[in-house]
């Protein structure tokens, strides 16, 4: 429970002590805001059991019939309304709110960090609402300046060349040396600056040289293909010669090596 309410009421959307690193005018932006959020939407669910004159309304999210003594929820924000305890929940991330602090905005109930996030943009390394003219867009989220920086490094990546990992930018280098898989043709990391192709969980660069077919070299990219132990094959055709010359050279090896040296 505490690490539920944790999430749905972030302590740094709304005190300031939990922020030591905002500079002055951010903190009093937070204070408006977190006041104002208070006064207009801040409420809490109260779960009892619906009264007589509200006996066979509906429920205010899904429409399903409340009768006299069922366990409802009421919001006082909302008006003369009722919930089932299990509808009464964020309409975003869907998290129950029965008896916990809600904000409503437009008739529908948030729980208080997506209530938040719908006027401020939360900062997905520091977990901070950023307050800041400028910050940094990539990926569909936004960062403080100072926090868009290589998850392994902490080099700055502020007009820089990265790639996602695991959610968070990564330095072109730290990917290379620490993530880039090896290509299965090749053996060589496929890079950043490499486009690459993958199949049942293995890895080529997409080049030709690379991804093609095991026996033929046929270009495989954008064709259709087969696969047999790790190998990658143009056609049924191709497969079948390739197991073929496989058994000839598992032959021709044996039959070497158990031939007697010429020393013995």
């Amino acid at each position: 429970r505490a690490r539920a309410l944790l999430q749905q009421l972030p302590p740094q959307d709304c005190d300031e002590r939990y922020c030591p690193d905002l500079a002055e005018e951010e903190r009093r932006q937070l204070r408006a805001f977190s006041a104002r959020r208070r006064q207009e939407a801040l409420g809490q669910g109260l779960a009892c059991p619906v009264p007589g004159p509200c006996h066979g309304c509906p429920c205010k999210k899904c429409g399903r019939r409340l009768n006299k003594g069922d366990p409802g929820v009421s919001a006082s924000r909302l008006g003369d309304q009722f919930w089932h305890p299990s509808c009464f929940s964020c309409h975003f991330c869907h998290q129950p709110l029965v008896d916990l602090i809600y904000f409503q905005q437009d008739g529908r109930i948030y729980c208080g960090r997506h209530h938040a996030e719908l006027f401020r943009p939360r900062c997905p390394s520091c977990d901070q609402l950023i307050f800041m003219e400028e910050c940094i867009e990539a990926e569909g989220r936004h960062w403080h300046l100072e926090h868009f920086c290589c998850l392994e490094c902490d080099a700055p990546l502020r007009g820089q060349r990265y790639v996602m990992r695991s959610g968070r930018p990564c330095c072109c280098d730290c990917f290379e040396s620490l993530f880039a898989e090896p290509c299965q043709a090749c053996g060589d990391p496929i890079g950043a600056d490499s486009e690459e192709a993958t199949h049942q969980g293995l890895h080529w660069h997409a080049r030709a040289a690379c991804f093609c077919c095991s026996l033929c070299r046929k270009p495989l990219r954008g064709q259709p293909l087969t696969s047999r132990r790790g190998q990658l094959f143009c056609s049924e055709t191709c497969s079948r010669g390739w197991d073929a010359s496989s058994t000839t050279s598992d032959s021709s090896d044996s039959a070497f090596a158990s031939a007697p040296s010429p020393d013995s």
